[in-house]
């Protein structure tokens, strides 16, 4: 994946420019005056609530929130401590990979671009079980079913899926054909386990810590789960500074992407959190193809600055000043990975912002 960015930024005529947040460093409204075309690729990062009482009990995280501690953002807190039961409330690619995380053995992380300080809190996690649990049956679930048949890669795990319906939708059959193959598989010492169609609703525990996650399964029966700690997995909005809502509610032609003239969106800004980074890089093709046709044949247009209609962006970061921190990153990584991660914004941005110049 960074090799194909370094591609794209290495040709004349496209450019990088990084650490600035829409909403606080320029208006999306000064954008489109600056740019012909403005598309919208940001993907969707916040974390979606369950909206149930003890969200906010300790040992309640969100998958966002974790991977980012787990791949060190510089903006994310400390890794929690998870204990030895955990439940990841989710059916999609997310709570596969959280779960793929958790169950790795130190062996497997090798050669992973996980910092030493993430590995090491894997590597003493002490998880014994893992849940993974649906609102959803088991034909509906949103998972790749490659990345379910994966799972019977990962050493010292036994793996058991309950309560799988069945269905006679090929898309649906595939789904559910992954989950048998993978059902009974191991006798390792860390369980996991599928569980489908539980909604949840109540999270609790004393002294504001989280002991048991409450459900009601498809006949109106309650299903409690003891957990240590319980993630969210369950889709992901917009960031404030883009009101994702209001502009796809408005959109030209949501499907094409065209959200008004010379403003677009792809990937999951424009169809929500859903689909793989093959459906993404689809979606970009087809919306490149819609807006060269956009323009065309069209009648001339005023000149715009583009980047240089912004000459106070003095923190911004261009393709070079990010390549110094990939390389840095990279020459500095321990054995057994593929970098090192640097994870203080103001250490990145020292060494990126050396005779910076930004361009485009």
């Amino acid at each position: 994946m960074i090799r194909q960015f370094e591609r794209v930024f290495e040709r004349q005529g496209a450019g990088f420019v990084g650490n600035v947040t829409i909403g606080e460093d320029v208006s999306l409204d000064a954008l489109r005056e600056a740019y012909d075309a403005v598309v919208l690729a940001a993907g969707l990062s916040a974390d979606r609530t369950l909206g149930i009482a003890g969200e906010d009990l300790q040992g309640v995280h969100r998958a966002g929130q974790l991977t980012r501690a787990l791949y060190e953002h510089p903006d994310a807190a400390p890794l929690p401590e998870l204990g030895s039961r955990v439940v990841i409330m989710g059916n999609g690619n997310v709570a596969i990979d959280i779960l793929r995380l958790l169950a790795k053995t130190p062996e497997e992380l090798a050669g992973s671009d996980l910092g030493a300080a993430p590995s090491d809190w894997l590597t003493r996690s002490g998880i014994e079980e893992i849940e993974i649990v649906g609102r959803s049956p088991a034909s509906a679930a949103k998972f790749d079913p490659v990345m379910i048949k994966e799972l019977v890669k990962l050493e010292g795990i036994n793996i058991r899926v309950l309560g799988a319906d069945r269905s006679d939708d090929p898309e649906a059959a595939k789904k559910l054909a992954a989950l048998e193959a993978i059902n009974g598989h191991g006798c390792g010492a860390r369980r996991i386990t599928f569980r489908f169609g539980l909604t949840p609703i109540e999270l609790s525990g004393p002294d504001d810590h989280l002991k048991e996650a409450r459900f009601l399964d498809g006949k109106g029966n309650t299903v409690i789960l003891p957990c240590s700690a319980f993630i969210t997995a369950i889709g992901f909005g917009a960031e404030v500074g883009l009101p994702r809502d209001l502009l796809i509610g408005e959109a030209v032609d949501r499907e094409a992407g065209v959200l008004a003239p010379g403003l677009y969106a792809t990937g999951w800004f424009r169809r929500g959190p859903q689909g793989t980074i093959p459906d993404n890089r689809a979606d970009a093709q087809r919306l490149a193809s819609h807006i060269l046709a956009d323009f065309e044949g069209a009648a001339a247009l005023p000149e715009k600055p583009g980047r240089q209609a912004f000459p106070d962006w003095a923190g911004a970061v261009g393709y070079h000043g990010w390549k110094r921190i990939d390389v840095a990153e990279i020459s500095n990584a321990p054995e057994n990975r593929c970098r090192a991660k640097i994870a203080s914004r103001d250490a990145m941005l020292a060494l990126a912002l050396q005779k910076e110049e930004v361009s485009q």
